[in-house]
């Protein structure tokens, strides 16, 4: 299937690893142009020489940028002034009890989950409805209608993203240009793979075992009781960043592997 994006530029916050990565390479192998991002300039371009090589012809270059610095979004949109596309990746996450998340974990995790994205939408959205065509896609998580509680205040942010997401996107009325989520379920990204070898080694038993048991305990309700990978993810935003999704708008679409509980 073309997915007819040749000629299209997509920038990818949070994406030298993991989703975001993998993310980047679906859209090249389409032929769009992708500018990638992480927060040091050493990652970035490790990430798009290993880019270029697995994707013949790639048209990729990277931006470094920490999210959690307003300073930094405002200097890399000076750098990247207008794209097509529009996937807000970046995010951070961290298991802590409740009582133990400080006021500033909390501001900080709103700050880098829910304004990086706020501010770049803010920045690239009116040339996208000036021009009638862009995609802006949120990568929340399932975490956002099924609040995780060993990690409330990344629930939180998650949560926050579809309210943006839904809001931006009620401002498209009559365009080509459309707002939408997706969600994640548990993924197996570069930090899930270390996490799960990490037990099997302290219980000394088989990842496969691991995995098992996390969906027995943990995650009960997963359909497909297995951690999904980066790729799946990848596959269903570059669908939504193109042309052929262009009925889908304001919606929250899941990757959960049936996760959470629910026909709509």
């Amino acid at each position: 299937m073309d997915l007819q994006l040749n000629g299209k530029t997509a920038f990818i916050s949070g994406s030298t690893a993991g989703i975001g990565f993998a993310i980047a390479k679906k859209l090249l192998q389409e032929g769009a142009t992708v500018v990638i991002n992480g927060r040091s300039q050493s990652g970035v371009d490790k990430a798009v020489q290993e880019l270029k090589k697995q994707v013949a012809g790639a048209s990729v270059s990277g931006i470094a940028a920490d999210f959690s610095k307003a300073d930094d979004v405002t200097k890399l949109v000076k750098q990247l002034p207008e794209v097509d596309i529009l996937v807000n990746n970046a995010g951070i996450f961290e298991p802590k009890p409740f009582v133990e998340i400080p006021d500033e974990d909390w501001f900080r995790f709103f700050e880098v989950n829910v304004m990086s994205g706020i501010r770049l939408s803010r920045h690239y959205f009116p040339a996208m409805l000036k021009k009638n065509w862009g995609r802006i896609i949120f990568i929340s998580s399932e975490s956002a209608v099924f609040i995780p509680e060993e990690m409330i205040h990344y629930g939180m942010t998650k949560t926050a993203q579809l309210a943006v997401s839904r809001g931006l996107a009620e401002l498209t009325k009559g365009t080509n240009v459309t707002v939408n989520s997706v969600l994640p379920g548990p993924t197996r990204s570069e930090g899930v793979e270390g996490f799960i070898n990490d037990l099997a080694k302290a219980g000394n038993t088989s990842t496969a075992n691991v995995e098992s048991n996390f969906f027995k305990t943990a995650r009960p309700t997963s359909l497909i009781q297995r951690f999904a990978s980066v790729d799946e993810v990848a596959s269903m935003v570059t669908y939504v960043a193109s042309p052929l999704a262009s009925a889908t708008n304001g919606a929250s679409l899941r990757v959960d592997g049936g996760l959470v509980r629910s026909i709509v």
